[in-house]
């Protein structure tokens, strides 16, 4: 049924079960119709893939979360998947706003294009919907899996901010997604600063393997060092200022160079 209540589809590529989801949803109950549609499983790292194995399959469920009942969708495949999903067949009318998030970790520099959480919200840009990425840092060694004593409290204040902004404010022409970072120990008083991305890694990859390349290898990553970081991105506005770092992203991947001198240099004899 067509409504004029604000229209926002919720994602996450953490899974349907995560705590941050569910954070992000009740804070966002305030600001119109929320409806879930998230991965089945776990889905970190997954960029806007669409996984070729992912069986599509969507799972209506009834959840209590904090004494309200959710209808929420269960769907096989990627958050991109997912968001892709939700807009086409699960919500009733075009979403006004696609949220995904709350990630476990922080989504941070170029790592942005591997992240599921801003690939869900790249997917929603893509079908012509406004996107919030939001992610918490964390500092645990491993972020694959659910902490239950992380708390979500202040991120879901920053996720309802933010989408409000969104829900009120036309974005410039170059601007689809919002990816918002809150960086670990933040309070309702933390400043937000609206920043580039960082042109690094922020997690720098380390393979592990013991033996030959017959046997089993996997990617960790260890997070860039302090006295690495360079001023003036959102890595450093979150590690260093702490302060909640707000970059705005567009889905034209085109270099911002001068084309016709680009095609000049590639056209010269030397």
């Amino acid at each position: 049924m067509v409504t004029s209540e604000k229209q926002i589809l919720l994602s996450n590529d953490d899974g349907i079960d995560s705590p941050g989801l569910w954070a992000a949803a009740e804070a966002l109950s305030e600001l119109g119709y929320v409806t879930v549609a998230a991965p089945r499983d776990h889905m970190s790292a997954t960029g806007r893939g669409f996984q070729k194995d992912s069986d599509g399959i969507i799972t209506k469920k009834q959840l209590t979360v904090h004494g309200q009942e959710w209808d929420v969708y269960a769907v096989g495949g990627s958050p991109s998947q997912s968001v892709a999903h939700g807009i086409l067949e699960i919500v009733p009318q075009k979403p006004d706003l696609v949220v995904t998030g709350i990630n476990f970790g922080e989504n941070l520099g170029t790592d942005v294009t591997y992240s599921g959480t801003v690939g869900g919200a790249i997917e929603a840009a893509s079908l012509g919907i406004p996107g919030l990425a939001m992610s918490q840092q964390i500092i645990f060694e491993n972020w694959d899996h659910y902490h239950e004593d992380v708390d979500f409290t202040i991120s879901a204040y920053f996720t309802k901010f933010f989408a409000k902004l969104l829900l009120e404010k036309q974005l410039p022409e170059d601007v689809h997604v919002l990816n918002v970072v809150v960086p670990f120990g933040a309070t309702l008083e933390t400043p937000w600063k609206v920043t580039p991305l960082a042109d690094c890694r922020y997690f720098r990859p380390i393979i592990i393997r013991e033996g030959s390349f017959e046997d089993k290898g996997r990617i960790t990553a260890h997070i860039l060092d302090q006295e690495h970081i360079k001023p003036g991105n959102d890595i450093y506005t979150v590690r260093t200022e702490k302060m909640v770092s707000v970059t705005p992203l567009s889905i034209n991947l085109t270099s911002r160079t001068n084309l016709a001198d680009f095609e000049k240099i590639l056209r010269s004899n030397n």
